[in-house]
């Protein structure tokens, strides 16, 4: 089996892709998880229901509605290019987003149960430290 070098530029794609989605799932979806699952805000329920919308939506649907809003008319694409940002819609920086905002409540979801159901928090530790004790049975 040889690669040629659209199979190899296919791969690498999809590599970098997948490697920069999971750093900012990690970097945005734990945090975020954390904040769910101590949070006592009463409009909480929206912001998970926007992270849940990946497993109600169809993938097509999903990738329909992402694409007009990030798109040169749709809101966040018009922001964008308001702030004077490049278009992101068909780009690396918009798959990026694509595939984070379908991958988010895989993530988020499970950290948000074991946040909530983890016997050894207290008040006094920070985020930095029971993420810490967590990972570590300490």
């Amino acid at each position: 089996m040889i690669l040629t070098e659209q199979d190899l530029t296919a791969l690498f794609v999809t590599l970098k892709l997948a490697s920069v989605s999971t750093l900012v799932l990690l970097v945005v979806g734990t945090p975020l998880a954390w904040w769910l699952s101590k949070s006592q805000w009463r409009f909480k329920y929206l912001i998970e229901a926007i992270i849940a919308l990946p497993l109600i939506l169809p993938p097509t649907v999903l990738g329909f509605y992402l694409l007009v809003s990030i798109g040169p008319n749709g809101p966040i694409g018009r922001l964008v290019d308001a702030l004077g940002g490049a278009p992101l819609a068909f780009t690396f920086t918009g798959l990026v987003i694509g595939s984070v905002f379908y991958s988010m409540p895989f993530v988020v979801q499970p950290l948000q149960n074991a946040f909530s159901s983890s016997g050894g928090y207290t008040p006094s530790l920070t985020y930095g430290s029971f993420f810490y004790h967590s990972l570590t049975n300490g």
